[in-house]
């Protein structure tokens, strides 16, 4: 097989596989009810303030090619906010900004992956983290997170696993990563799992990778850890950005924060950094406009506060209705903005989940993402940020499918 077919295989975001039948479907005036993308501006106005730090930079003549690691008022501005609210050792100098984080992940595999490296991935996992690795010839080492535990870890299966694969293949995986809070499944790794995970990853010597782009949308009594707070002298990578906390997923920008003076932490900010010269720079104004927005440290926690405040109502009146009804249930989510419902599939006259999904959208107009599109066959992942009659319709019409397809 060619190079070229091989990353084929691996080059299409379940997220958007249903959108040309949902094309064709408002082409002849269907409605549909769009619960499959997590994109809170659609939902929730970006701050006023941040808006108008985009509008200043634009008439200030911001709009050339800025530095490739991001301008360095947006680099301290980040560095500080670790150092606030984490405790963090962080200067301007361990951040690269890129365009979302989806390019950190390239630049993550691109630096670390040589044919037939590995990588530890927990399933359900963000819909990139398996093909980035795949593109780049990787292979994943699958460890799920435990529906039967809340979506949680078991860090003993995790050593394990880890170590029975070092043995038999006599290579340590590159790096391990996990997302916190959780896409698809919302919920939020405790502190004490996060110290196990930290220890193994030393003791087997993997790149501790956290994705922690939801770390302020948090709730139901929930509590978030940064890795980078329990990391100190261990290589890690944490992941951020502006689209979630920020409100601002079209502007492209992601941050990746690489704190330690370890070895491999700086030849792998070194890699990076030649990486962000290829593309030349992110998005300018935008990142002008995040700088101001991290620096307004009180009116970001009033919107950021008054935005999740909603996210969780709409969250756990959704869990209730889902787990009101015979055909699935779901774990309630403490972080993100998402729901991973199990579908009772033994009930249902459907071949699988990616069947489900089109045929829902198809017969019902709802569109959203097949569980299997995460790794996690049999379920399916509903966006929760729309508002609460929104998310009752979607529910009730995908009862009334469920129903008409029962066996």
């Amino acid at each position: 097989m060619s190079i070229l077919s091989y990353r084929s295989r691996y080059a299409m975001n379940p997220l958007h596989e249903g959108d040309d039948l949902a094309s064709e479907l408002e082409g002849a005036g269907k409605r549909l009810i769009k619960v499959n993308i997590g994109d809170p501006a659609r939902y929730f106005k970006t701050p006023r303030y941040v808006i108008d730090a985009y509008v200043k930079a634009l008439k200030d003549g911001h709009t050339n090619y800025s530095s490739p690691y991001g301008i360095p008022e947006l680099r301290e501005a980040v560095a500080e906010r670790y150092r606030r609210m984490y405790n963090v050792d962080a200067n301007s100098d361990d951040v690269i900004v890129t365009q979302g984080v989806s390019e950190a992940l390239v630049f993550l595999n691109a630096s670390l992956i040589d044919w037939e490296d590995k990588a530890v991935i927990f399933r359900p996992y963000y819909t990139q983290y398996a093909p980035d690795l795949m593109l780049f010839g990787g292979r994943p080492i699958m460890e799920r997170y435990r529906e039967e535990i809340e979506w949680g870890i078991m860090t003993d299966d995790l050593e394990r696993h880890v170590k029975a694969d070092i043995s038999e293949s006599r290579k340590k995986p590159k790096y391990l990563i996990i997302t916190n809070p959780n896409n698809p499944t919302g919920t939020v790794l405790p502190a004490r799992i996060l110290r196990e995970i930290v220890d193994i990853a030393n003791n087997y010597g993997m790149l501790l990778v956290s994705d922690e782009i939801y770390d302020e949308i948090v709730y139901n009594g929930a509590r978030f850890t940064s890795v980078s707070q329990i990391a100190d002298g261990v290589p890690h990578l944490i992941l951020n950005g502006a689209s979630k906390d920020f409100d601002a997923t079209g502007f492209r920008l992601g941050l990746a924060l690489l704190p330690g003076e370890d070895k491999a932490s700086v030849e792998l900010k070194e890699q990076f950094r030649r990486f962000a010269t290829i593309r030349l720079s992110c998005n300018t104004p935008a990142e002008y406009a995040l700088a101001e927005g991290l620096s307004r440290h009180a009116e970001h926690e009033r919107a950021v506060g008054r935005m999740v405040r909603e996210i969780a109502d709409r969250a756990n009146f959704a869990a209730k209705l889902i787990n009101e009804s015979e055909y699935m249930h779901a774990v309630a989510p403490k972080g993100a903005f998402y729901i991973f419902p199990k579908l009772h599939m033994n009930r249902l006259k459907l071949r699988d989940d990616r069947d489900f999904a089109m045929r829902l959208l198809d017969e019902e107009g709802v569109q959203l993402t097949r569980g299997s599109g995460f790794g996690e066959p049999g379920h399916i992942r509903l966006v929760v940020l729309p508002e609460k009659k929104v998310l009752e319709l979607a529910i009730e019409k995908i009862n009334r499918f469920c129903k008409r397809h029962s066996k």
